[in-house]
């Protein structure tokens, strides 16, 4: 019977595969594909118009935005851009193109549209008319850019790009043309995917006209990014309003001082003066994408109080560059605020906070320091920019990707304007996503989530899945997961829990940092209520549970498998730490594991350090007993396949049935087309094997 059922599993995978694929051409063009089914699927999951990226036009009246496809069968993605009023009308598509492009954005008199378009192997500045007609090259950098920004006098733009500073073996021995080794001498010499290549991440700035140059590096001769990596963007550098100065973040050191530390700080750059000074001096943390406010005398940034603690508080200041006095302007908030956004008029700025596992949209007045939130619901914003009298902002949910709208900053009402996955949403059934508050051992209450499978019967019986989530120090919000995506979980007939558990932000700094040195404590309690909760419920199968997890979500599965005490008959676990000790010296940001271990392992007089090696997941492998799957990216630098082996070999040793998905492309997520379909594939093969 297993088999029919598998057959038939595979012929209906198939039948997806070929629609989604024969649809490609019409999906990018605004028209969904028919789908023989209502429950999502891996192939379904990846046809979703990913929206990446969009921008206010000067006046708010338009809105250009980037869309993102991919087509399995060619393994790769499509980006193109696309325009509308910001009330959602005369949508438009401006451009039908494979080239690779991103970073657009309107020129300060809205008459064109800038982006970054790469042709023939190189990355310059095109422009095109706001209706896509005449596209034309601006820039002519023999190296490229990696994005740029106008000037608002338009005088002149930035634009980033590598530089190479480091000397590399052919640097060295000329004569050793095919010598492929590399010689390091310090940390920090890999981070998240990419080896250290000698290049650093510069700000160069040029003139602006029909035909653009190579420009000053207002960052010469230094050995550190602007901007920061293993992420940054152009939203760390920023033009003064006036057109005089540049600021942006940076963490000026190198080796193991970057490996050790977390101290970014904010700088400006004088145009006409060619000098720069650090506003941020003196300040430990995290202090990073900063914005002028539009009369260019004030700048607003986010920061970390604490050196080393990248899951700090991130924290609202100003800074009034003529006083030079500095303004913390959420001390009273026990919470983040990040992706800020000043008003036009300069009286208040924009920003989104995480607040009981959502993020919303809240508001600071400069003048009496009031912190007003706008939004609230089920839902995750992203970015909100200020058009006219109202707000345009991204936002998702657990049941939704990510969609444009338009938000009454006043009422907080807000309109889906953007409508790119429409018609697929409207064939999915999609399953219900419901609060449960549970008591946990020490008596608190704890927000978890539960997805219930589409035409959820409680009068059956279904197999559950706990999810364990990332971080640690991360949300289990309402997020759109191309992975851990909780409506596929729920379509194939998994009803999920996924709690909040203790070292998660949105609940307040005590809940968050309880985490830190604990990792086997509390929080794993935790989840050992959540999942004891919910099988209780009578329409729950307790014989029939999983518990799944990437990063700390894998160390947290691994955990479990030691420590569970029968509850659970299946685990997956996806770029886990499984040997915290071998872990402290695999990883690179060693500020990481220095702050949420404590320390090294050697340091025996360290009791936080000696706890959190005490119970790491490899100490209790001798207990293990259920079937696990493992998956790891290979080109994960932050916690190293390796991590995986161990698992994997010592499962079968103890003949526990295992398996290992390893992907030698992928880094900490799984990002291409194909290895996504696989990674879902075998996650559900696992999970139907031992729960169904």
């Amino acid at each position: 019977m297993r088999k029919v059922l598998l057959i038939i599993a595979a012929l209906f995978i198939l039948t997806e595969f070929v629609n989604s694929q024969d649809k490609f051409t019409s999906i990018i063009n605004n028209q969904s594909p028919k789908l023989t089914s209502p429950l999502m699927t891996p192939e379904v999951l990846w046809s979703f118009g990913r929206i990446t990226e969009f921008s206010v036009s000067p006046d708010g009246n338009s809105v250009v935005y980037a869309v993102r496809y991919f087509n399995i069968q060619l393994n790769k993605g499509q980006t193109d851009f696309y325009i509308m009023n910001s009330d959602g009308s005369n949508k438009k598509r401006l451009t039908e193109s494979s080239e690779g492009k991103f970073g657009i954005k309107w020129r300060p008199d809205g008459k064109k549209l800038g982006f970054v378009s790469v042709r023939s192997g190189t990355a310059q500045l095109w422009e095109m008319n706001p209706d896509g007609t005449e596209m034309k090259q601006i820039s002519d950098i023999p190296e490229g850019i990696n994005d740029f920004r106008y000037s608002p006098d338009m005088s002149k733009i930035f634009y980033l790009a590598e530089v190479k500073i480091d000397k590399n073996v052919q640097d060295i021995y000329p004569d050793l043309t095919k010598a492929n080794g590399r010689i390091i001498n310090d940390l920090m010499y890999r981070h998240w995917d990419e080896w250290e290549d000698g290049s650093y991440g510069h700000i160069f700035v040029t003139n602006y006209g029909t035909s653009v140059k190579k420009g000053i590096d207002i960052n010469e001769g230094e050995a550190w990014d602007t901007p920061m990596k293993p992420f940054g963007g152009t939203e760390q550098i920023n033009w003064s309003p006036d057109s005089k100065k540049i600021v942006y973040s940076t963490k000026k050191m190198t080796g193991k001082q970057y490996a050790l530390s977390t101290n970014s700080d904010i700088y400006v750059y004088d145009i006409a003066g060619k000098q720069t000074v650090n506003i941020s001096e003196g300040m430990q943390g995290y202090d990073f994408a900063p914005v002028f406010s539009p009369d260019s005398k004030m700048i607003a940034w986010t920061s970390m109080e604490r050196d080393g603690y990248e899951s700090d508080k991130t924290r609202l200041f100003t800074v009034n560059l003529d006083t030079k006095e500095k303004t913390y302007c959420t001390k009273n908030l026990d919470q983040s605020a990040d992706a800020l956004e000043w008003t036009k008029d300069g009286k208040s700025i924009y920003f989104i906070s995480g607040i009981r596992a959502t993020e919303e949209i809240f508001r600071y007045d400069i003048a009496d320091g009031k912190i007003t939130r706008v939004t609230d619901g089920i839902h995750n914003y992203l970015e909100v920019k200020e058009a006219g009298s109202n707000l345009i902002a991204t936002r998702q949910s657990m049941s939704k990707p990510t969609e444009i709208y338009s938000v009454n900053p006043q009422s907080g009402e807000a309109k889906e304007i953007s409508f790119v996955n429409k018609d697929l949403l409207a064939q999915l059934k999609i399953a219900d996503v419901k609060k449960r508050m549970i008591k946990t051992t020490d008596n608190k209450d704890m927000l978890a989530w539960v997805i219930y499978p589409p035409d959820f019967d409680p009068n059956k019986k279904y197999p559950a899945l706990l999810f364990c989530e990332g971080g640690p120090q991360s949300t289990v919000d309402q997020f759109w997961s191309y992975r851990w995506n909780m409506q596929i979980m729920a379509a194939n007939g998994y009803i999920v829990i996924a709690p909040n558990r203790r070292g998660v932000p949105s609940f307040g700094m005590e809940w968050l940092e309880q985490i830190s040195g604990d990792y086997g404590g509390q929080n794993m309690q935790d989840y050992l209520s959540a999942i004891d909760d919910l099988a209780a419920e009578p329409y729950v199968n307790k014989d029939k549970l999983g518990a799944v997890g990437a990063s700390y979500g894998g160390f947290s599965v691994y955990w479990l498998a030691g420590n569970h005490n029968k509850r659970f008959k299946a685990f997956i676990a996806h770029d886990g730490m499984f040997n915290l000790e071998s872990q402290y010296l695999e990883t690179e940001e060693m500020w990481f594991v220095n702050w949420d271990l404590g320390g090294p392992f050697w340091d025996k007089e360290n009791k936080t350090a000696q706890k959190s090696y005490a119970t790491s997941p490899h100490k209790f492998v001798q207990n293990w007993d259920t079937p696990i799957l493992i998956v790891h990216g290979e080109k994960d630098y932050r916690i190293a396949y390796t991590q995986a082996m161990q698992a994997f070999n010592a499962a079968i040793l103890l003949g526990v049935p295992a398996q290992m998905l390893l992907f030698p492309d992928e880094n900490h997520w799984v990002l291409s087309p194909q290895d996504g379909i696989l990674w879902q594939r075998t996650y559900f093969n696992w999970l139907d094997k031992w729960l169904k």
